[in-house]
């Protein structure tokens, strides 16, 4: 049985890597996970599949549950001989009310440890390209909550010292009070031709940066329409964003990118463009699941011996493959006959059960599959493809015109994801995705599906992005214009058509 425990853990200001390893464990280990609106999604990938899931809100002014809730909440799961996460964005100490939840949890004989995060206030201004303090610019930095305790009879501020005592000042949570704010600093002696900025959804995707100044940022924020999350900071130190500016000049910044892959494998992609600085929206429109029936496979894994030649044309089939064959209690000695695989991310992934392709076709498709082979192949040659349930016909149509006795083993299905289509739908028609990206024709086919009679008119209000020729060929025969299509058959080679799509290297 579990020792109970809480961790208070600060899941950091909102870019998924900004989380410390001992964070991660926490989560990884966790039977319930208590978690705001600011904790990204992607972090909860990473617990156990069985853990509890429970969502408290916090958003500003917008409390799914109380404070006081919320602490008793967690002495009843911890009484329960429960491992739980609190999960907040930001660090727990500052302006996180972690303070409250770990009194709550003491006088209650709970134990709990504090895992710091990484506050806004600091993380948020560097991504905008300004530092809290610089040499000669500024020596000292306060961080001020914009959101006072409204229970309190009279505000704790000390306006009169902070106004001006202090270099840089960092509010948090201070937008929808920002006429007071601004108010205050300019009546206790801030100049009002000070520099400011407001930082929304600092070190997100979706990033918003208002430079302006402490006399006019009430009003240019309200001509924007900026609402919360936002900081909002105030010093000299504001003018070395134009020379610093780092996180919006990626090159895909402001780009919302549609990755359409299986969930497990999406993140290769999502990383990639991530890393050039796009906001990638995963919505799987396929799911790779196990076949009626493994009985082909594992009746050709039984007698593997007798084979010539495997050909693998995805990771996903040798995934499965060996997966099977693992079931049957053999491992990778059991194989004796010539490897192919269809293209370099297949190779390296049979590689990593100790298998060297013999064969890896310079194009990467069944094709050149076929042109690799055909100096290889001898009338009788026996060749087993574990492959998805519905693929093209054409390699082993093609191998058996050489004279081979083909068998082909459905080793996984591609089913349709279970994507929301109608809140997808939404974000196509309004015009809030940049570029769809399709990996394979069944993504093209699911997503089609999952969109509803209008899905093709849809797509085409974004750029579309094939990660080679067929996939291509299948959005034409849906009506669908691919705007580029990758030269190399890979993801590396997707993610650079989508740099040269934006006249990017």
């Amino acid at each position: 049985m579990n020792q109970p425990i809480v961790y208070l853990v600060g899941a950091g200001p909102g870019d998924y890597g900004l989380i410390s390893l001992k964070a991660i464990e926490c989560i990884k280990q966790a039977d319930t996970i208590v978690y705001d609106r600011l904790a990204d999604d992607r972090l909860l990938d990473q617990a156990r599949p069985n853990v509890e899931l429970i969502y408290v809100g916090k958003a500003s002014s917008d409390h799914t549950m109380r404070q006081e809730d919320i602490n008793q909440l967690l002495v009843d799961k911890a009484k329960e001989n429960k491992i739980v996460v609190r999960l907040k964005g930001g660090d727990p100490f500052v302006f996180g009310r972690g303070g409250e939840e770990a009194l709550t949890l003491l006088a209650n004989g709970i134990p709990f440890e504090v895992v710091p995060g990484i506050t806004s206030a600091i993380s948020v201004p560097a991504y905008a390209g300004i530092p809290v303090t610089h040499r000669g610019i500024a020596t000292s930095f306060a961080v001020i909550t914009g959101h006072e305790d409204p229970t309190k009879g009279e505000s704790g501020m000390k306006w009169d010292k902070l106004a001006t005592a202090v270099d840089t000042l960092v509010f948090l949570m201070g937008v929808e009070n920002l006429p007071h704010i601004t108010a205050k600093l300019v009546e206790h002696g801030r100049p009002a031709d000070t520099p400011a900025a407001v930082i929304r959804w600092g070190t997100k995707p979706e990033q918003e940066v208002l430079v302006t100044t402490v006399g006019t940022a009430a009003g240019d924020v309200a001509a924007r329409g900026l609402k919360p999350p936002a900081i909002f900071i105030v010093g000299q130190v504001v003018t070395l964003r134009d020379k610093l500016a780092w996180f919006d000049n990626k090159p895909l910044f402001g780009k919302k990118v549609l990755v359409t892959r299986a969930r497990e494998q999406a993140s290769v992609l999502t990383d990639g463009l991530a890393k050039l600085g796009a906001d990638c929206m995963e919505a799987p429109a396929i799911k790779i699941v196990p076949p009626a029936s493994y009985e082909p496979l594992d009746a050709a894994i039984a007698c593997l011996q007798e084979y010539d030649w495997l050909i693998f044309t995805s990771v996903n089939g040798v995934e499965h493959f060996f997966s099977r064959m693992a079931a049957a209690g053999l491992d990778t000695r059991a194989i004796k006959a010539k490897v192919a695989a269809i293209g370099s991310p297949t190779a390296a992934r049979l590689k990593g059960y100790g298998i060297v392709a013999d064969i890896i076709p310079a194009e990467f498709r069944a094709e050149g599959v076929i042109e690799a082979l055909k100096p290889h192949i001898t009338p009788s040659m026996k060749v087993l493809i574990p492959r998805a349930l519905v693929a093209r016909d054409i390699l082993p149509e093609k191998l058996t015109e050489l004279g081979a006795c083909v068998n082909v083993a459905p080793a996984y299905r591609t089913v349709t994801g279970d994507t929301d289509g109608q809140e997808l739908a939404a974000a196509l028609a309004a015009g809030s995705i940049d570029l769809v990206t399709f990996t394979s024709s069944s993504t093209v086919t699911n997503l089609l599906a999952l969109l509803g009679q209008d899905g093709a008119r849809l797509v085409a209000k974004a750029k579309v992005a094939c990660i080679g020729p067929i996939t291509a060929e299948t959005c034409l025969t849906h009506g669908i214009k691919p705007d580029i299509i990758a030269e190399e058959y890979t993801i590396k080679g997707l993610i650079e058509a989508i740099t040269t799509l934006y006249g990017i290297g």
